[in-house]
């Protein structure tokens, strides 16, 4: 067999968000169209995630939540600068605001990620594989360093940097996601020396954010795959994240496959959100196991893995 040209993380996010969400990956894992599942361990079918990783033997690491929900640390779900007055984190665009006008206590951050990582631990009965952010918190400001301290102390040696390579050429994203995204993307530039720092890897290139929802098909696929193998080779990737061949590009694509959820089934504390009963859930996973796509894997000599194989 060819020699591969990129060592692919296909990361379903948000695996125990609700029992139709955890189906749906494991669906999308036995057909070959995922390698890998990220868990909120605060969500409501953690617990049965977590099962269903175990006996399927899929690899699994933790997708830290400071955005939706409750906290996981019980000293933290009342008086706590991580919650509102419901007791429930502040919200994707409500933390980011919060922490931007100083009023978030980033030692109670610290606390919640480690409660978490003990959580994970609790429900699988051992680390995560990697660890990376719900909502992309793990790279902003202030958090990133505690992030990296955490992983640093507990020996968890991979995470996530989103940028990806023709995010800005990409023509079919609103005007509001790209900004968002461009955001993401600058956070996660500057999350790079910090994290160099703690000795924490991640993958050459990372792919997911033109590929999302009913964005994701076949062909955007492909091109997103090509971009990321052309700069991966050309030595433009967002950093060394693998000791492995530097002939080989390593990758990680951040996808949300799943059967939508059903009303008051689900979430992290609220019921499920819009994202989670969304069709672009179900079409994600359509996508995901089409023969058509694991054939451009064989074409292009892409192997699906997971982070312990990189």
């Amino acid at each position: 067999m060819p020699q591969s040209r990129m060592m692919l993380v296909v990361t379903g996010d948000d695996f125990g968000y609700c029992p139709r969400r955890n189906q749906g990956i494991v669906d999308c894992f036995q057909a070959g169209g995922l390698s890998n599942v990220s868990l909120l361990v605060n969500a409501a079918a953690a617990k049965e995630a977590a099962d269903l990783a175990k006996r399927h033997n899929i690899p699994i690491g933790l997708h830290a939540n400071l955005s939706e929900g409750v906290p996981v640390c019980e000293s933290l779900q009342t008086d706590s600068t991580l919650v509102n007055q419901r007791g429930f984190f502040h919200g994707k665009m409500g933390f980011r605001q919060a922490l931007q006008r100083g009023q978030l206590s980033i030692k109670q951050v610290e606390l919640e990620l480690r409660a978490q990582v003990r959580l994970f631990m609790e429900l699988t009965g051992h680390l995560p594989h990697h660890m990376d952010g719900h909502q992309h918190v793990h790279v902003l400001p202030g958090v990133r360093d505690v992030f990296a301290q955490v992983l640093s102390d507990l020996s968890i040696r991979f995470t996530r940097v989103p940028v990806e390579a023709g995010l800005h050429s990409c023509t079919w994203l609103p005007p509001h996601l790209h900004r968002f995204y461009s955001q993401v993307e600058q956070d996660a530039l500057d999350s790079i020396p910090v994290f160099t720092r703690y000795g924490i890897r991640w993958p050459h290139m990372y792919l997911g954010l033109t590929t999302m929802g009913h964005n994701m098909s076949v062909s955007n696929l492909q091109r997103a795959l090509h971009l990321a193998l052309s700069a991966g080779r050309s030595g433009s990737s967002s950093g060394g994240g693998s000791d492995s061949d530097q002939a080989v590009v390593t990758a990680e694509l951040m996808v949300h496959p799943g059967y939508p959820s059903l009303p008051q089934q689900g979430g992290c504390g609220e019921g499920p959100d819009d994202f989670a009963r969304s069709d672009d859930r179900q079409h994600e996973l359509s996508v995901l196991r089409d023969p058509a796509l694991l054939e451009v894997y064989r074409q292009e000599r892409v192997q699906l893995c997971a982070f312990k194989d990189l």
